[in-house]
């Protein structure tokens, strides 16, 4: 069929405008940008965070630092080496020192030892597991406990709601400090009988009466800041349609929770939570530091910089590992939730 136009006073129709487009033409009328989900859109905005993806960086070297080299090193936090008190770093005593000029290699001590001749290497990487460790396992507490405590708030609104809203007013009124003093003191003697009477509760005494009332503080009153926050983001997705048509289905009350509304929180949740572990990092050596945290001689960065604190006017070089660890790390995972939640929160997307 001829797609040429007989006569410009024709009536009929010009074939040419009906051709196929070309690649060109298609790729010019192409503006909409790629589809893509809720994880990737935030892993990709994640990226191009210059700030958090080298905090991400330092997370993972510090996490090396504490829980892979420990194994690798000669040294152990705990083992007292005779002769070797109160070494400054890199030097040896004297019976490394007689070992090293008979041709026998000894491992430097990179951060010199401490009064008892432990060497601080180790307690530093020791301490840095330590308080990791109750940041890691305190914030998932938080998140637990916050996360279910406010989608019921949220989900049941009316009365139930206003009654469990005012027990988080409480508990924000309590003060932590002095409810770890008196756990620690009401709880030390029967704990430390439970250790030593029953095995399977003999790693009481390793973790030490201090740091399971830190936790027991931290499941009892850490969680209110995260319960308002998932109320709040309940309170406006129980309204959406997908939970009136889970209602009407016939889905019980703890499912919709579960399965809908605390999915639909999940972004909100991840960031609150990495937020909360320098929070409780910080809060673990604070209490190291006054003498309520781990016993000894299982070491935290609190209770290192507590000892360095004591001969600081000769040794003021031992503080200056613990108190730098402590720092990159709450700085590190601050920037890195301040990055997620950019990330990941919709009303910061541009």
């Amino acid at each position: 069929m001829s797609t040429k136009k007989p006569n410009p006073l024709s009536l009929h129709p010009d074939y040419s405008m009906f051709l196929p487009a070309t690649e060109e033409e298609k790729q010019s009328l192409n503006v909409m940008r790629e589809s893509i989900g809720f994880w990737r859109d935030g892993a990709r905005r994640l990226k191009k965070n210059k700030m958090a993806m080298i905090s991400l960086f330092v997370i993972i070297v510090v996490m090396i630092f504490a829980f892979i080299i420990p194994s690798l090193y000669p040294y152990d936090y705990k083992t007292f080496i005779e002769g070797s008190e109160n070494l400054a770093p890199m030097e040896f005593s004297a019976q490394e020192q007689a070992l090293n000029d008979s041709g026998v290699s000894v491992f430097p001590h990179f951060l010199g030892t401490d009064s008892l001749g432990r060497d601080l290497t180790a307690r530093t990487m020791m301490g840095s597991r330590i308080s990791l460790l109750v940041g890691l396992i305190a914030s998932v507490l938080i998140m637990l406990i916050g996360s279910t405590y406010g989608a019921i708030a949220g989900y049941f609104g009316g009365r139930t709601d206003q009654i469990m809203m005012r027990i988080v007013d409480l508990i924000y009124t309590i003060p932590d400090l002095i409810i770890i003093i008196l756990l620690a003191s009401t709880l030390k003697y029967p704990l430390q009988d439970l250790a030593n009477n029953n095995k399977a509760f003999a790693w009481i005494n390793v973790l030490g009466v201090g740091l399971i009332c830190i936790f027991i503080v931290f499941a009892l009153l850490y969680w209110v800041g995260m319960a308002r926050i998932i109320r709040s983001q309940v309170l406006s997705l129980k309204e959406q349609e997908y939970v009136t048509a889970a209602r009407a289905l016939g889905a019980s009350s703890a499912r919709i929770i579960t399965k809908h509304l605390l999915k639909n929180c999940i972004g909100i949740i991840i960031v609150t939570t990495t937020l909360q572990i320098p929070a409780a990092i910080f809060t673990e050596s604070f209490l190291s530091f006054v003498g309520l945290g781990v016993n000894a001689p299982m070491p935290s960065l609190g209770s290192l910089a507590s000892d360095a604190l004591g001969g600081l006017s000769s040794y003021p070089y031992r503080l200056l590992a613990p108190a730098i660890m402590i720092s990159v790390i709450i700085l590190s995972f601050n920037l890195f939730g301040d990055g997620l939640r950019d990330a990941f929160d919709p009303k910061l997307k541009k």
